[in-house]
């Protein structure tokens, strides 16, 4: 059980909650903090006082006073209204990481909602009952509107959840989990429509897998170099202490381990080839350069995942309520297209070691790496298709925050675009996947024509684990399915990389 408070949540419990592993519930303090913040609203409430966000009408509309006998009408013509997503829904995955951040948002006790509006959140989580999410239809500043809006309509009842497997109208789920539709309040339907959320979901549980990824492509790295009788000697500590980047000095670190004890880089020591191709001997720095960016992005999503970015924000301590812009998505927008760049960076050096491999003329390997090329073409295609992946990456890469259109009659002259940000980072993210199950699958079939000599003794761990599940080429083949069967060891392989 995870507690939430606002304050400590990391990006393994969103994942761990994402996947259906943990439950959820409010801690004491959290407790305490919401109820505090709600009763600065109901003060306000009985004062008559004009807020934003309280009793206005909302962006452009929000010098629109509301009388107080129409404020939870107000909240459900809110929900409703900004419930305009579009496209393919987001995985149960992320519409549950959504509906965990969203909780630990309001548990952070600055939104000035009820306590039962919190637990209504937790109870979804618990009894698995997904929001049905469309992707698109966020431009990222105000918050993800449209997409919190179809969560928010879950809580009220309204929309369509994923439940035991089928998608389902919310009251049926509700009910065949003995829960009640949330009454919206003055103010919640504005706290659960404010915030950064959608983009920080997806964010957070790309940035796990991205870091995955970073470990396969130094052990893919490492196999390809390996296989095209590339030395280690470029990761050399020496090297990389006299620039000492974190993520370089790591990889070559990994490089090293993965390829001690190597018959096949001793069986070359002596060769006069002077230097390897960049695709090889610049792992170090390409791959930790990459490395240094995750770093980077997990530093701005663990903050993000826990702060308040709905507005406006209460602060109990001194009973204001003060209007900002916490959900202005800029930051994650930025730091989601710079994980764009590395990742595509990552599938750009994978493709060309890729082509090394499969290109007799770069390699010393059988054309194609079949054993008779002309009659068969090999992993010719593997190659091509890794340039078409690499090509689409390269478009994605393109940030979306460097985009601004106004919205809100121009009273939101100036947004984020951070969804798509996320949006284009996850498909780049698939795409990485293929092509360094590609890279395996070549380099692994490079090493055996290399046989009897072996290969140091991580690269080596790794090359029987694919052997185990995916046969020598001897002959052409469908190779899709060779590649699909790579795919489905890659967590295998990544734990493989992970260890000592």
């Amino acid at each position: 059980m995870i507690q939430i408070d606002g304050n400590h949540l990391t990006l393994a419990q969103v994942d761990a909650v994402a996947r259906g592993i943990e439950k959820v519930e409010i801690s004491v303090e959290a407790h305490k903090q919401i109820v505090a913040s709600r009763a600065v609203i109901e003060k306000i409430l009985a004062s008559g006082q004009v807020v934003y966000g309280v009793n206005t009408g909302f962006g452009k509309l929000s010098d629109v006073t509301i009388p107080v006998d129409k404020l939870r009408d107000l909240q459900i013509n809110l929900v409703r209204s900004h419930a305009c997503g579009v496209g393919e829904p987001l995985t149960e995955a992320e519409s549950r990481a959504m509906l965990l951040l969203r909780a630990n948002v309001l548990a952070k006790g600055y939104s000035g909602v009820r306590l039962e509006l919190v637990e209504a959140l937790c109870n979804l989580l618990n009894y698995n009952i997904t929001p049905v999410i469309p992707a698109k239809g966020s431009v990222g500043a105000s918050g993800d509107l449209a997409p919190l809006a179809h969560l928010a309509l879950t809580l009220i009842g309204e929309g369509e959840v994923f439940f035991k497997g089928e998608r389902l109208p919310t009251k049926t789920a509700l009910a065949a989990s003995g829960l009640e539709a949330i009454k919206l309040e003055a103010k919640e339907g504005l706290a659960l429509v404010n915030g950064t959320q959608a983009m920080a979901s997806l964010g957070s549980l790309l940035i796990l897998q991205a870091e995955r990824l970073a470990e396969l492509a130094d052990l893919a790295g490492a196999m390809s170099l390996e296989a095209l009788h590339g030395t280690s000697r470029a990761s050399d500590q020496k090297i990389q202490m006299v620039r000492p980047h974190a993520g370089q000095k790591l990889v070559a670190e990994k490089i090293i381990a993965f390829t001690e004890g190597s018959q096949i880089m001793e069986s070359h020591k002596e060769c006069r080839r002077v230097q390897d191709a960049y695709s090889l001997r610049c792992i170090p720095q390409v791959h930790g350069a990459a490395r240094d960016v995750l770093a980077h992005v997990r530093s701005v999503f663990e903050i993000e995942i826990n702060s308040a970015t709905d507005n406006p924000l209460v602060f109990p301590e001194t009973e204001e309520v003060i209007s900002g812009g916490n959900f202005h998505g800029e930051p994650l927008a930025l730091a989601l297209d710079y994980l764009a760049l590395a990742m595509t960076e990552l599938g750009a050096i994978s493709e060309r070691r890729i082509e090394r491999l499969v290109n007799p003329d770069l390699s010393e390997l059988p054309a194609f790496l079949v054993p008779n090329p002309g009659m068969c073409s090999g992993l010719m295609i593997v190659q091509v298709m890794a340039v078409a992946l690499q090509a689409e990456n390269k478009i994605l890469s393109h940030p979306a925050s460097v985009d601004s259109l106004p919205t809100s009659a121009n009273k939101e002259d100036h947004v984020s675009m951070g969804m798509t940000s996320a949006l284009k980072l996850r498909t780049i993210v698939e795409n990485i996947e293929t092509i360094l199950a590609s890279e395996l699958l070549a380099a692994s079939q490079a090493l055996g024509f290399l046989l009897p000599l072996k290969p140091g003794r991580k690269v080596a761990a790794a090359y029987d684990l694919i052997r185990a599940n995916v046969d020598f080429i001897q002959e052409d083949i469908v190779v899709a399915e060779s590649i699909a069967k790579v795919r489905a060891i890659l967590p295998e392989l990544i734990s493989l990389s992970l260890k000592g």
